[in-house]
């Protein structure tokens, strides 16, 4: 049984949200014993208006500058931000499948592990805490973020098994837990044309999102058809470019906690990971009643 630890913070009061990464990178840290192989989160910053992000892990020996160089040359200012192993750029949103492709031909071996107008993904191999501080989580700011902490237990420690997991523009998921029906579920998914390049399971549950999103439905009911479409125990906290979810099993097979007071939302595998949050010791602390869709969204 797949262990993992899970958080995520959503912030109502803008004036917290220069602190988002550094709290954010605290809950990640404490969730460790949960799953110290490997960590990943994404952050919903400021973005361009007209343009998409894109978060592109670069393997070894392939450097940052010259990935940056060639889409500069073919999309004008990039803005590339590099942060350890993972370069953040910016492409004019119609423009995004151009750049893929571009990237597909040039660089093959480089992931886009995510793409959006705010949202920004890291993952790696490694102890949370190293993670984080790799990638300078702690000094990030934002709107909300989501972070998840992996025990690999049923295969291989890789950065391509560490989450989150991102199939939609500015839509992520972390998981705890495990389908029975994932791989009928990928098969299907691919046939509707969502891209899907793990074995992950967790990944197949972002797909299934990306895909009753992208038929107009409102997140709260493409989370609640998961309910019935997703066969397993599982709890899934979502991030959408204005908006933060969270989902369990019917009988509510893993641990979750939840916090909120009148400045943010926080989830937790476990109460610890919210301990430290400003104003705890007065916020409304609940476990979120299985089968129930939980989310708040801010204006765009």
């Amino acid at each position: 049984m797949r262990m993992c630890g899970i958080v995520g913070l959503f912030i109502k009061d803008p004036k917290l949200e220069p602190r988002l990464g550094e709290l954010l990178a605290r809950m990640l840290e404490v969730m460790s014993d949960r799953g110290p192989d490997s960590a990943g989160f994404a952050v919903y910053g400021a973005g361009r208006p007209g343009f998409v992000k894109l978060s592109l892990r670069l393997p070894a020996g392939v450097p940052g500058d010259a990935v940056t160089a060639v889409l500069a040359d073919a999309f004008g200012d990039i803005a590339p931000v590099t942060r350890d192993t993972h370069v953040i750029v910016e492409v004019p949103a119609g423009r995004e499948a151009e750049a893929r492709a571009l990237l597909a031909e040039k660089f093959p071996d480089v992931t886009v592990v995510g793409a959006g107008a705010r949202m920004e993904i890291y993952k790696e191999v490694g102890l949370p805490k190293a993670v984080a501080s790799r990638f300078g989580l702690p000094s990030m700011a934002g709107s909300h973020g989501i972070g998840h902490t992996r025990m690999a237990t049923e295969s291989a420690v890789t950065t391509n098994g560490a989450h989150p997991f991102s199939t939609g523009r500015d839509q992520c998921l972390v998981h705890n837990g495990s389908l029975s029906n994932h791989n009928d579920m990928r098969r299907r998914l691919v046939k509707e044309g969502v891209r899907i390049e793990t074995e992950n399971d967790s990944e197949v549950a972002a797909g299934y999102l990306t895909w009753r999103l992208a038929k107009g439905e409102p997140l709260n009911d493409a989370l609640t058809s998961a309910l019935s479409a997703l066969d397993g125990f599982f709890t899934f906290v979502v991030g959408t470019e204005t908006g933060f979810g969270v989902l369990r099993d019917p009988i509510a097979c893993k641990p979750a906690v939840m916090a909120e007071t009148d400045e943010y939302v926080a989830f937790g595998s476990e109460y610890r990971a919210l301990a430290h949050l400003p104003g705890i010791e007065n916020a409304r602390v609940f476990e979120p009643e299985p089968a129930t869709v939980y989310f708040w969204e801010r204006a765009a």
